[in-house]
């Protein structure tokens, strides 16, 4: 079972008017190609960009959520919505494909709770509070001067998320953000997309610290297949590009520090335009990754930990923390 913690697929359905029923030959996910992996799973992001503000910025993460929607209602026969993890087992049980949200970019939300509440009546199951820039909620790693940290908006955002039992993810988050958030939330917390900066001195990897901080509160980390996330040494320009090897290396780097219950995979699959990890061009691919771990000696049961349980025990955990 391979659950993938982010992928930017709602983008592709409203942009290009991607049918993700077929195959295709642009973009990393489709269903056929998810099948193909043995990707069970995955959360749908809903991305603003961050030059989006206001009204257009709800609007465009409404329409992303009505596209998605409108897919797994075409092909319902192969995939299924899912807003819990018991929902997950449900769709699996019937060889269906789970297609989870969640919202990339805070923006849509305004400063607005209500609004909050409304995304997650409609299944948003965790939000990514900033994306490259700083917003209403908090500081973005590309930024980071305007809070220093969460905002006081911010701050009731994390105890209302805590309530309804909403993951908090951390991905693109500044430092200060980051430890913020370790700080008030009653609950888990969680980076979607990440890698280690040990590994990679990229400012949106987490630092050992991090890694370890996440472990301790109970959280998780999908590492990101991007490759400047991966590598220091990766340079468009040039042929080498980091692939399954560097991917789990970061795993590893994430499970000594944060624990083998607390890492998964976050490919970010069509949110990395072509620039993809070497021999992993699209989400049929992903299985590599875990051959890759058993190759190095994994034992199976934490290669299913890592495939996608420790995502599903880590939401279950933060929804029951708001009850």
């Amino acid at each position: 079972m391979i659950i993938d913690s982010h992928v930017d697929t709602p983008t592709q359905l409203i942009r290009y008017k991607r049918n993700i029923g077929v195959v295709n030959q642009e973009g990393q996910v489709d269903f056929p190609r998810m099948k193909a992996g043995e990707v069970d799973g995955a959360f749908f992001a809903l991305y603003t960009p961050p030059e989006m503000k206001g009204a257009e910025a709800t609007r465009h993460a409404l329409e992303m959520l009505g596209a998605t929607y409108d897919a797994c209602d075409e092909y319902a026969d192969v995939a299924a919505l899912a807003f819990s993890p018991d929902e997950v087992a449900q769709n699996r049980a019937k060889g269906l494909i789970s297609v989870m949200l969640g919202m990339e970019n805070a923006e849509p939300v305004g400063e607005s709770l209500s609004l909050l509440r409304a995304f997650y009546r409609l299944g948003v199951s965790y939000v990514t509070l900033t994306h490259n820039a700083d917003n209403a909620v908090a500081d973005s790693a590309a930024e980071g001067t305007r809070w220093g940290g969460l905002s006081p908006f911010g701050r009731e955002v994390v105890a209302e998320m805590n309530a309804l039992g909403m993951m908090i993810d951390l991905s693109h988050a500044s430092d200060k953000t980051f430890w913020d958030c370790i700080e008030r939330s009653a609950a888990p917390v969680v980076a979607t997309h990440s890698c280690c900066r040990a590994l990679c001195s990229h400012r949106r990897n987490l630092t050992d610290e991090m890694l370890k901080a996440l472990g301790e509160k109970g959280g998780y980390v999908g590492i990101n297949f991007y490759p400047y996330f991966l590598s220091d040494r990766f340079d468009e320009a040039k042929a080498w590009r980091p692939g399954v090897s560097e991917i789990v290396d970061h795993i590893e780097h994430a499970v000594a520090l944060a624990g083998v219950g607390h890492v998964g995979i976050g490919s970010d699959f069509d949110g990395i335009d072509d620039c993809t990890p070497e021999g992993l061009g699209d989400i049929s691919k992903s299985r590599l990754v875990l051959d890759e771990m058993r190759r190095r000696g994994w034992a199976e049961k934490d290669v299913i930990r890592v495939a996608g349980q420790n995502l599903l025990d880590v939401w279950c955990r933060i929804v029951n923390c708001s009850e």
